[in-house]
């Protein structure tokens, strides 16, 4: 029986494609949210490049992600392309796993995104920041409107 659930959990799993597409969705977002959070700090910050602004732009990115993902599991890009995020053990993802889940990303981006092309080779196609934070990201199938 165990085969099976696992067997189901991989035909639910994302693949590569549908996680770049849904990050492509998303760094537009986020880039405009950026953009706007630098405007708002402009003035004070007077276009210096000070590690308190790297952090603040580092917080909101952590929870341009981290807070749709705890509320819904879904950001506006997952949603778009309709994956969700989940924990492994079928309980809401806690802060940590979050915290968990954004700081691994990073250094998988900052590694040619090996980390993410973990999906390709890992049977549960788990990239190394879901496998780190015990999490994973699941196809969230159409719902037909019943009659």
């Amino acid at each position: 029986m165990n085969t099976q659930n696992n067997k189901a959990q991989s035909l639910l799993a994302t693949g590569l494609f549908r996680r770049l597409a849904a990050i492509f969705y998303d760094s537009l977002l986020l880039f405009s949210t950026l953009f706007m959070a630098t405007l708002l700090v402009q003035p004070l910050t007077k276009g210096n490049v000070s590690l308190i602004y790297q952090l603040y732009l580092l917080a909101i990115i952590f929870f341009y992600f981290a807070y749709p993902w705890k509320k819904s599991g879904q950001t506006l890009g997952m949603l778009a392309w309709r994956i969700r995020l989940e924990s492994t053990t079928g309980q809401a993802c806690t802060w940590q796993q979050l915290a968990i889940r954004f700081a691994v990303a990073i250094v998988s981006w900052l590694i040619a995104g090996l980390g993410f092309w973990w999906v390709l080779f890992n049977p549960e196609r788990r990239a190394w920041h879901d496998l780190a934070s015990s999490t994973r990201l699941v196809f969230v199938p159409k719902v037909s409107p019943t009659a």
